[in-house]
């Protein structure tokens, strides 16, 4: 069974077609890298599997679960209530400008939604809250507010605040976009450790070295559609024109 499943996914923005007929799968564990160039429709796909944004047709499952799918007219239905909250209890997401509320510590920041939300015990989620910041390298930033930290360390307790609801799958929508090289490298060093931890993530990203050394499988997205995908071994030494014209573009395939 996979762990996400979308079936022919539509959706337009006043008319114009950003996402054309796209329909991928995610098997538990896999990392599979979405690239294409700008306005290809990678982010929205994102925000479509996260019910940000609410397809126009298609299917949504997670674990088999129909989160949403077609009704009779053929626009998509989707589910409610408490069948909603527990299929979003799947995933996690990390924006590319953080999200983290400013007028809240960084241990709030990521222990809220959990105890919250979630309604779990207190002290477990301070003590994983606790634990999740020493992986991330930010054991002494539980007191500190966003504005005092680096755009890396906001990115790092952006990740441990996804992790803190402990999900299934873990949605990054260009992680490393908004930050300089210095504070890419070691956002991607903890994308990877994450990888090591065999968690379920799909990534729209622009480093392709990372997409490349990290990926189970690669997709490639132009216009909406899903031009290829396969292993990064395939689709970097891809024979499709409009792939080879993207990635000589990065000095890759």
């Amino acid at each position: 069974m996979y762990l996400l499943e979308m079936n022919h996914v539509k959706k337009a923005f006043d008319g114009q077609g950003v996402l054309r007929d796209i329909s991928l799968s995610v098997k538990e564990g896999e990392i599979v890298s979405i690239i294409g160039p700008s306005g290809s429709g990678k982010s929205t796909l994102l925000r479509c599997a996260t019910m940000l944004e609410e397809m126009d047709g298609g299917e949504l499952n997670y674990l088999g679960e129909k989160a949403a799918w077609n009704g009779p007219d053929g626009k998509a239905i989707y589910a409610k209530g408490e069948k909603r909250k527990e299929i979003q209890k799947n995933y996690g997401l990390v924006f590319q400008n953080f999200h983290l509320f400013p007028h809240m510590t960084v241990l709030k920041n990521i222990t809220d939604a959990p105890i919250h939300v979630q309604k779990r015990d207190k002290e477990e989620v301070y003590s994983e809250a606790m634990e999740l910041l020493k992986k991330m390298g930010l054991e002494d930033k539980a007191e500190a507010y966003p504005c005092q930290l680096s755009g890396g360390q906001c990115q790092r307790v952006a990740i441990a605040r996804a992790l803190a609801l402990n999900p299934r799958i873990l949605f990054f929508d260009e992680p490393t976009s908004a930050l300089d090289p210095e504070l890419t490298g070691e956002v991607l060093k903890v994308i990877k450790s994450l990888a090591d931890m065999h968690i379920t993530m799909v990534i729209v990203t622009h480093e392709m070295a990372f997409a490349k050394d990290i990926s189970d499988r690669i997709i490639f997205m132009a216009d909406g559609v899903i031009v290829e995908e396969g292993t990064p071994e395939e689709v970097f030494s891809s024979s499709n024109e409009r792939t080879q014209s993207f990635l000589g573009r990065y000095g890759e395939g």
